[in-house]
């Protein structure tokens, strides 16, 4: 369980970090299903509803930036992990005693070229009628400052929600420039495999490319209150009652002021965040492509 220190810390910074969560079978079996998924890969030509690619795949060499939410459907071991009482018995003293999974997918952040993601808050992606929603992380590998670590900004969830658009549509990030953001105080949020971290779904956060000659695998989670519903709607009644991970559902949504910007009109390039961040205007971190002409 969470001490009294480190929910007050969540509340007041708007994370925490886990050491070593999951270990043992479970760890191993996480990185053997990835493993095997990546590998599959070889015969994927553009992006699924699986596969995110890097802009450098190739069938010779398999380059995945991100699993997607398909994974669920595929195994069942993604799905009872998201449902494992070591994680929602902590997320209960966040957002209480009933949660909903809102949605998953695993980030990969290949050595030497794994793709950055710019600024942002999820909050932005999906609001809800209460902003009891957060993300969890589960590194798959050892994540130091090398390797591209998740980045945070801290007490930002008790912030203003920024415009995630360019050119009057969603992107998926927001103006570094603009924001007010004080990006030097950034935390980078490390630890060994098998470490969680947590994050509130309104807090400024990103990752830089992996720099280093060690790859780093993030599965991430985003749960939501029971009572906190999606103010984009609800397509399938059932499938929504199916996501609950504990407790009990409500049809009785908490109503609760925070800020919300509609992520619409939506991206012009549809996908996962890369693909919606490449519609995006000014960028802060670089990627493998402009180190590559750098280095050149």
């Amino acid at each position: 369980m969470l001490s009294d220190q480190q929910i007050e810390a969540y509340r007041r910074d708007g994370y925490l970090v886990i050491p070593r969560l999951i270990e043992g079978a479970q760890l191993a079996e996480l990185r053997r299903l990835t493993d095997q998924l990546v590998a599959e890969a070889r015969g994927v030509t553009a992006n699924d509803d699986l596969y995110d690619l890097e802009p450098s795949h190739s069938a010779t060499l398999p380059r995945v930036r991100r699993l997607k939410p398909a994974i669920f459907k595929r195994h069942a071991f993604f799905r009872d992990l998201a449902r494992d009482p070591k994680i929602t018995s902590l997320l209960s003293q966040l957002i209480g005693p009933a949660i909903r999974l809102h949605g998953g997918k695993l980030n990969m952040k290949s050595a030497g070229y794994g793709s950055p993601v710019e600024w942002h808050q999820d909050w932005a992606f999906y609001p809800h009628s209460n902003d009891d929603v957060l993300a969890t992380g589960i590194y798959l590998d050892d994540c130091d400052e090398a390797n591209g670590p998740l980045m945070v900004v801290p007490g930002t969830h008790l912030g203003p929600v920024h415009d995630h658009h360019a050119n009057g549509r969603f992107c998926g990030a927001f103006d570094p420039d603009a924001s007010n953001v004080d990006l030097s105080k950034a935390v980078p949020l490390t630890g060994p495999a098998g470490s969680m971290t947590i994050h509130h779904a309104r807090l400024v956060h990103g990752s830089a490319l992996n720099r280093s000659n060690r790859q780093r695998r993030l599965l991430l989670h985003e749960y939501a209150a029971a009572d906190a519903w999606p103010l984009m709607g609800v397509a399938n009644f059932d499938e929504f009652n199916g996501r609950m991970v504990l407790g009990e559902p409500t049809i009785e949504p908490r109503v609760r002021p925070a800020p919300v910007r509609m992520p619409l009109p939506p991206a012009d390039h549809q996908g996962s965040i890369y693909e919606n961040q490449r519609g995006s205007g000014r960028r802060f971190f670089q990627t493998y492509d402009e180190q590559a002409a750098v280095a050149g």
